[in-house]
């Protein structure tokens, strides 16, 4: 199973692709790391950052898309922008889209912790949440 772990900040998707086989982990080299929308009030580039994350997806056979989920409201809240990103990629028809929540990733990371250094995965170090939450989930699927 191929998934793509999504870390919602500000304006941008952080992303990381990861694959499950025959309990190996197999980090994807992927042509971008993270996507970014300049202007959340321009419909045509929601629609633009929608297109192109989905095409993303499809090129590289992702057979699900996991969004670390944000808080509504609090001190670890997410951004409106965010929210708008989450909604896009929600409704898009295309995608296998899951929400994963923070006790689901405590309780998927206890269970079956990180068994290698982040760095040595060859990341950058923003999209260390997004590689968890995809970690996470391959480990413990809902």
């Amino acid at each position: 199973m191929k998934v793509c772990g999504v870390e919602l900040q500000g304006n941008e998707a952080v992303i990381c692709i990861l694959s499950l086989s025959d309990n190996l982990f197999e980090v994807s080299p992927c042509r971008v790391q993270r996507l970014v929308v300049a202007d959340s009030y321009d419909s045509a580039q929601m629609k633009a950052f929608q297109f192109s994350f989905v095409k993303l997806m499809q090129d590289y056979n992702v057979d699900r898309v996991i969004i670390r989920q944000r808080e509504m409201r609090g001190k670890f809240a997410g951004s409106a922008v965010g929210f708008k990103l989450e909604a896009a990629l929600q409704l898009s028809p295309d995608l296998n889209l899951r929400l994963m929540s923070s006790s689901q990733r405590k309780e998927s990371l206890k269970a079956h912790p990180l068994h290698i250094p982040f760095k040595e995965t060859e990341l950058k170090q923003f999209q260390e949440a997004a590689f968890i939450t995809a970690f996470a989930y391959l480990n413990n699927p809902f």
